[in-house]
């Protein structure tokens, strides 16, 4: 990484903000940030520069305030929860102060008989759902850094995970958003209540936009109750056979929650077998739970794949570890990317590459690569299958030599008019999003 200079004054962020924010240790000179927090941050800019300071709110007015002198000022804010995905997407030019809503993580109402939730954004994804469990119920998404990772990080991300099978995206997921705009100002979207749909077009527009439009402060879920069992089927095995079996599933009555193709070097490392892999989980009472798994390792045997049933602990262990495998780069020069095609050409993408993971009805996953050249190769494949490759996390040198997105729809203009409209000093993670937005 090459070096940095910082020629803005320190002072810029001690005197403007700890008068916002008060208490001590709630503004943090670059110099005293810790250094793992540093390094996420850096690898989240373009490297001619790093911010001043690090800003930590308490309260959504104190959020609103500290954009609002940044706005006056013009200081450049890159928005981030607990930095678990401070570095995917593309690199925040010429920023000026990091702003965190970390401390900003409240419930504010658990709805248990309506099965909705309203938190601040700086929560916790997993003491969200600890909370929850007390109740028998849940947050129907699986997202990457489960035990770090903040709910307006994960919205702000639009990071779903397999879960997406039975439950749908992000998006599905939210009933409400609160959040301060690029001047300052508290806005929000939506409600409380399952039916209210009002501002869902706003909604939408926030979830994936990587801070690019406004900071989200506190958010509305729908939920669902905890299942009584569950059990997960592995089948490994040939490309071609994998593929059959991908279709069959796709094609029948089975109503699996997760259910994943792997790659080859995934599903060895996990010991799980040989050759390409499909999982799927399945979640409900216990006999159906049974009599599905049963099903899914039928349709297996005949096409000649190897096949075996996980449950209880071991079941919850399996995934964990898959997530954990998929989601962790053996070297800091490992490539992860997102991607999507046509769910019948997965398994095409699939052979192609050593680690890998795409859901078997919405076509995304996640890949890891070794270099330029692969995403770039990569990124061909998909397109030809009317689909996309997008670079999450890699080196700052490697992000600096190769458009990140990837992006070739023609909706750029309008993207770069909604970014004007909302931001128009062009303040909030600029150059994060696609285009340089």
């Amino acid at each position: 990484m090459k070096a940095m200079s910082n020629d803005r004054p320190q002072a810029v962020c001690a005197t403007n903000f700890a008068s916002i924010v008060g208490e001590e240790n709630a503004v943090c000179l670059w110099e005293n940030i810790e250094l793992g927090q540093q390094k996420r941050i850096q690898q989240a800019i373009a490297s001619e520069k790093f911010p001043s300071c690090i800003v930590y709110p308490r309260t959504q007015k104190q959020l609103a305030a500290v954009i609002a002198k940044a706005h006056t000022n013009n200081w450049r804010v890159l928005p981030c929860g607990n930095g678990s995905k401070l570095n995917w997407g593309g690199l925040a030019k010429g920023i000026d102060v990091v702003v965190s809503t970390e401390r900003i993580n409240q419930l504010i109402e658990h709805a248990v008989g309506d099965l909705t939730v309203t938190v601040e954004a700086g929560m916790k994804f997993s003491d969200l759902q600890a909370l929850l469990a007390k109740s028998r119920q849940f947050l129907a998404l699986d997202p990457t850094a489960p035990k770090s990772a903040t709910i307006g990080g994960i919205v702000a991300t639009g990071d779903t995970g397999s879960l997406r099978q039975r439950y749908g995206s992000v998006r599905d997921q939210l009933l409400g958003i609160t959040f301060v705009r690029a001047d300052g100002e508290i806005a929000k979207a939506g409600g409380r209540v399952v039916k209210n749909v009002a501002g869902y077009d706003l909604m939408k527009l926030l979830t994936g936009s990587y801070g690019t439009l406004g900071f989200i402060s506190q958010l509305t879920f729908r939920l669902y109750p905890l299942a009584e069992a569950a059990g997960t089927v592995v089948l490994t095995g040939k490309a071609e056979a994998i593929s059959q079996a991908a279709n069959i599933l796709r094609g029948s009555a089975l109503t699996p929650v997760q259910a994943d193709l792997l790659s080859g070097k995934l599903v060895s490392s996990l010991g799980l077998g040989e050759g390409l892999g499909l999982i799927a989980r399945f979640q409900s009472i216990s006999e159906s739970v049974k009599e599905q798994s049963n099903r899914v390792l039928e349709v297996g045997q005949k096409l000649g794949l190897d096949g075996v049933i996980f449950a209880d602990g071991e079941e919850a262990n399996l995934w964990q570890r898959l997530q954990e495998r998929i989601h962790t780069s053996a070297t800091e020069s490992v490539i992860t990317c997102k991607m999507g095609v046509l769910p019948t050409a997965a398994v095409e993408i699939l052979t192609q590459v050593e680690l890998g993971l795409i859901h078997i009805s919405s076509g995304l996953g996640l890949l890891q690569l070794e270099s330029k050249n692969q995403v770039l190769k990569i990124r061909d494949r998909t397109q030809a299958h009317r689909g996309f490759l997008t670079i999450l996390s890699a080196p700052v040198a490697v992000k600096e030599q190769i458009d990140v997105w990837g992006y070739t729809g023609n909706a750029l203009p309008l993207m770069r008019r909604i970014k004007e409209q909302f931001d128009s000093k062009n303040i909030l993670s600029p150059g994060r999003f696609v285009g340089g937005i």
